[in-house]
């Protein structure tokens, strides 16, 4: 089948909090569209895009999956992101390469913490969005409340297209505000809809709601301005094309109302990303940089076959033991056994093959263009975040840049014999997930996991024993800290010692001060355009890899500003390995002189629970060191409460098991990192 030309393809992502329905969602535009002729189940482990072990064991999402279908002649490619906030970088790197989302909100439980998160995230990579408001018929759902809660947390211009007719079990069907009808579905046949004119009662309503979107419409259209201005009706393509523009420049998000657990809505949501979501051709273009060059200057690249090829490698993942590099495609064309150029690795490498992904099954492509997202086998050298290019006309894009991990637990083999396979085994899952950490303790040599979370720990540690066959033992869970320092130091050393026959001579004066929030800052006073550019590189990177272990426990340093006040070079005896240690010590010596203090991470806390039982979960937060910022009331039946509260993250563990025992198994909570503030625990 020949693929619809670019402008009618979509490259969108469904984000949410974790269980508003994004897999659920998915599944639905498979069937509907006729990609998929049976509708899978997240509960039963059937669903489409979850094909991991782990995923169909715990009903949930893990990592990205890429899916698409034809929907009115127009190619939508899905990514279905994960909501568990331990698999937010799944979420960070898709968003990166794509060209727009759908924010998935329940319409009982509201906008939740990971919501938030999710949100924030696409306005980082000024992603386009519309929002769909899912489980219309579910009891306790209130949409306008809901939908009053979208407004009040987020800033953008949010149009409604629809409104439900009915709430919960008296949930009907959608009313079409700029058509003016009202949508149903047959009884068990999904695909079976109906139309009908409005009812009486609801025409002043739709009316006034057509009004409000013809306002935000005429902000980007001044022919509607003036047709609305002198009381004449404006036809509807013309509205839908200006609420594009507005969307495409992230400041209009449209708003559908559905249940996708029933199949009602999913239609309308499909119409809604074809004219409102843009294709690859109407994106900015992209901006990267001319790598190589004494100063830096910026690349424009063209969504156009006609420019140099370019692609950005937003991950890399094991299949079927193989190593597949996903690539976006933003310019150019390339096909299989062409050389590209890694830019960040300065590294060519070769496409062997080339597949286009639907879920875990693939199939080969031949050549790809602007606008693809694919997989590709063969290269070598490359990780995420990396560029690729023609070799001709480099350039490199933004890098995607991961969170630091807050968690770790001890791992070690059963056998012996096992090491080196642990091991290797544990290269391939880094490999994947750039928020997974290994390192082996100096002193006592243990093998140490560091990731997200512990539900993050857990699948990881799980995968060792079901892909890779290893019988392991795990240790407790302990929280990753971080080290700063507490006051302005300095220091100067000079480096002159005869290496090999030769004189290696270096002299620095150095600075160190606190920097709260601010991560790690190098800067040089004086003029170095003199001095190398060898030797000023290795001095910055050697106070950088200087930082991965702090003065206190060996924790990595971040919030410090160091400043590079005076740099004597020799031409006949300054290298670039005197500066190097001679950075690495004016630095320790300097953080010594400063003193450290040790920071750990705090999370922040949704806990939902019956009024009943507030007091008591109050109390045992309480125990825990939080800081309760708000009570809210929750959506929903019954009467719940929302406490939003502040936890250190070593404070936390365990509290899954006291909430459910506090609550009667009616509790939950959910937690994402907040900062990394100052503590006292004894090490």
């Amino acid at each position: 089948m020949k693929r619809p030309i670019l402008s009618n393809r979509r490259n969108i992502g469904i984000i949410s909090h974790i269980d508003a329905g994004k897999t659920t969602t998915t599944e639905r535009m498979l069937f509907c569209s006729g990609a998929v002729h049976r509708i899978g189940k997240v509960d039963e482990g059937t669903a489409t895009t979850d094909w991991m072990i782990q995923e169909k064991e715990r009903g949930i999402s893990i990592t990205s999956a890429a899916i698409s279908c034809i929907w009115t002649g127009h190619e939508i490619n899905i990514i279905d992101t994960p909501g568990h906030v331990d698999f937010t970088v799944e979420v960070e790197r898709s968003l990166r390469v794509l060209d727009g989302a759908i924010a998935i909100f329940s319409c009982v439980e509201g906008v939740e913490a990971q919501s938030e998160t999710v949100w924030a995230q696409a306005d980082k990579f000024k992603v386009p969005r519309i929002v769909y408001i899912n489980k219309i018929d579910r009891i306790g759902a209130d949409f306008l409340r809901t939908l009053e809660m979208v407004k009040q947390k987020f800033s953008k211009k949010f149009v409604l297209m629809q409104f439900p007719d009915g709430e919960a079990d008296d949930f009907r069907g959608q009313i079409d505000i700029l058509n003016n009808q009202i949508i149903s579905w047959e009884s068990n046949e999904i695909q079976k809809i109906k139309y009908r004119p409005i009812d009486e009662e609801l025409k002043e309503k739709v009316f006034e709601l057509r009004n409000e979107i013809i306002e935000v419409a005429s902000d980007y259209n001044e022919a509607i301005l003036e047709n609305y201005l002198e009381g004449k009706d404006v036809e509807n393509h013309s509205i839908e094309v200006a609420i594009k523009k507005g969307v495409i420049a992230n400041e209009v998000v449209p708003v559908f109302v559905g249940s996708s657990l029933k199949s009602l809505g999913i239609q309308p949501l499909l119409d809604g990303i074809v004219k409102f979501l843009p294709s690859p051709e109407e994106i900015p273009p992209v901006i990267g940089i001319v790598p190589e060059e004494d100063e830096l200057s910026e690349a424009v690249r063209l969504s156009s076959i006609e420019e140099p090829f370019s692609a950005l490698v937003f991950k890399v993942a094991l299949h079927e033991n193989r190593r597949l590099s996903f690539i976006r495609v933003y310019s150019g064309q390339a096909k299989v056994g062409d050389l590209v150029w890694n830019p960040t690795r300065r590294k060519k490498e070769k496409f062997s093959r080339i597949f286009r992904m639907y879920s875990d099954k693939r199939e080969r492509v031949e050549e790809i263009g602007p606008g693809d997202i694919i997989a590709v086998l063969g290269l070598k050298e490359t990780l995420t975040g990396d560029t690729l290019c023609d070799l001709n006309s480099p350039v490199s894009f933004e890098s995607i840049s991961p969170p630091e991990p807050v968690i770790s637990i001890a791992v070690e083999p059963k056998e012996t014999i096992d090491l080196e396979k642990l091991h290797e085994s544990l290269k391939k899952l880094m490999l994947e997930d750039p928020t997974f950490i290994v390192e082996s303790e100096n002193e006592s040599g243990q093998i140490v996991m560091s990731g997200m979370g512990e539900l993050h720990l857990d699948v990881l540690s799980r995968r060792l024993i079901d892909e890779f066959g290893l019988q392991i033992r795990v240790g407790e869970p302990r929280v990753v800290f971080r080290e700063t320092l507490c006051s302005i130091a300095d220091d100067e050393c000079v480096f002159n010692k005869i290496i090999g026959g030769k004189t290696q001579y270096a002299k620095l004066h150095i600075r160190v001060e606190p920097t709260p929030g601010k991560g790690i800052q190098i800067n040089f006073e004086n003029d170095v355009s003199l001095i190398p550019e060898g030797i000023v590189n290795a001095t910055e990177e050697a106070i950088r890899s200087s930082c991965s272990g702090g003065i206190l426990a060996g924790y990595p340093l971040i919030d410090i500003k160091v400043d590079i006040l005076d740099m004597e070079y020799i031409p006949e005896k300054s290298s670039e390995f005197a500066f190097s240690a001679a950075a690495s010590l004016s630095f320790n010596n300097a953080c010594n002189n400063a003193s450290g203090q040790l920071l750990e991470p705090i999370m922040k806390v949704e806990v939902a629970t019956l009024e009943e039982h507030l007091g008591g979960v109050i109390s045992e937060l309480n125990t825990r060191n939080g800081n309760v910022s708000d009570i809210k009331d929750g959506l929903g039946e019954g009467h719940f409460k929302i406490i939003e509260v502040t936890v250190p993250l070593r404070q936390m563990f365990g509290f899954t098991t006291v909430l459910r025992s506090l609550t009667q198994g009616r509790g939950s909570f959910v937690m994402t990192f907040f900062n990394f503030s100052p503590c006292d625990v004894s090490l």
